[in-house]
């Protein structure tokens, strides 16, 4: 049955955030007309709501175990991350805990993280494995966050990252990526529990050279790549990523201009994270003025993990983004959106446009900036998810 949305003002998301009194048509869970005096068998109301596309989610840590709220405490009192983590706290704490847990834990306890964000619109999800470092953890990490798109409304999509950290009393690097991260990835390819992978470029994890195998691998089996980098050095890791053609690169702060070309021609996109910049009271900002003018599409996502970004708020996140990293309000929403979309390789989502996804959000608002601009303020009047109110 085709459904008419109509009495909207609609922000498609393909230009800037010029809101639109434009009808929509859905049948299928697909978007089939955008226009002005459409008609169909069934019609909504939206009550002269804002409409903007479904937002995506797209990099969480949302599956895990534990809490880390006494290592927040040890920053306040001067501990550094690394310092935190070469001395077992970090991922490694995160990693026992989640060990620990059954697959049922494991849907449990993210369930009510991904509540907050389906609240606030988030219609698509990434969900990333890499708090086990061992095979079957991973696994069951990846089988958990599938889980989550039975149980609730989303789409859900799952990236391997084993190559996080390297586990406590393990010493032979190159062994681990070989028997765990490559090992696992064909485990995971195989049972169709992947859909990209990742991997942790910096002095505290892997360097390019170590994780240049399992990219290989990944292009082997044609999955998709990304990649944590340039978060506190400058590894080189946006180069590898580029020369990789990599979906993504995540965090970014201590990329440069020769970066920002190389990711241009690459098509790569550059995921801000501000909240783990916010929570690590980080100084060296990301550069956003390079990735402009050399034309690198910038995501920004929640990065929601237990240590060093425990946020489920992709509002906020688009709040930080301007006031912390002065994006604009056109490119925080399309951060949320299309680039979001782009950052996860899906070409159906984050637009309002026919033959797209049918996953978009009503806002008791009147522009794109009310949502940047307001703090503590959640406006969704309605998410759609496949053409329906979820």
């Amino acid at each position: 049955m085709q459904t008419l949305w109509t009495n909207a003002q609609v922000v498609t998301g393909k230009d800037g955030v010029t809101a639109e009194p434009l009808d929509v048509v859905t049948e299928n869970g697909r978007i089939t007309a955008v226009g002005s005096g459409l008609k169909a068998d069934h019609v909504v109301d939206c009550g002269g709501a804002l409409m903007t596309p479904g937002l995506v989610d797209c990099h969480t840590h949302i599956i895990h175990g534990g809490d880390r709220a006494r290592e927040f405490e040890l920053r306040l009192e001067g501990a550094s991350y690394e310092k935190i983590a070469r001395e077992g706290g970090g991922i490694a704490a995160t990693v026992a805990a989640t060990r620990a847990l059954s697959e049922d834990d494991l849907l449990e306890q993210a369930l009510p993280r991904l509540d907050a964000l389906l609240a606030e619109g988030v219609t698509t999800i990434e969900v990333k494995s890499g708090y086990g470092l061992e095979i079957e953890t991973e696994l069951r990490m990846l089988r958990a966050a599938r889980r989550l798109a039975s149980e609730r409304r989303v789409r859900v999509v799952t990236t391997w990252l084993a190559a996080h950290a390297l586990p406590a009393g393990t010493t032979d690097r190159a062994a681990y990526i070989d028997d765990i991260c490559i090992e696992g990835l064909n485990r995971a390819h195989a049972d169709g529990l992947v859909d990209a992978v990742d991997g942790f470029c910096e002095s505290i994890a892997f360097s390019t050279e170590e994780l240049e195998p399992l990219f290989e691998r990944a292009a082997d089996l044609g999955l998709p790549v990304k990649l944590h980098a340039e978060q506190l050095s400058r590894q080189g890791g946006c180069r590898m990523a580029a020369r990789h053609g990599a979906l993504s690169v995540d965090h970014v702060e201590y990329a440069a201009g020769p970066d920002a070309s190389a990711l241009a021609k690459a098509g790569t996109v550059a995921v801000l994270l501000p909240g783990a910049f916010y929570m690590l009271r980080e100084t060296r900002l990301p550069p956003v003025q390079a990735f402009r003018e050399a034309g690198v599409p910038m995501a920004l996502a929640t990065d929601c993990n237990p240590g060093t970004s425990p946020l489920t708020s992709l509002l906020l996140t688009m709040n930080m983004g301007a006031t912390l990293f002065r994006m604009t309000v056109p490119e925080c929403l399309a951060g949320v959106t299309s680039v979001g979309a782009q950052a996860l390789g899906l070409a159906d989502v984050g637009v309002i446009a026919p033959g797209m996804a049918a996953d978009f959000c009503l806002w008791n608002a009147d522009s794109a900036a009310q949502l940047v601009a307001r703090i503590g303020f959640n406006p969704l009047k309605h998410r759609v998810f496949a053409g329906e109110i979820a």
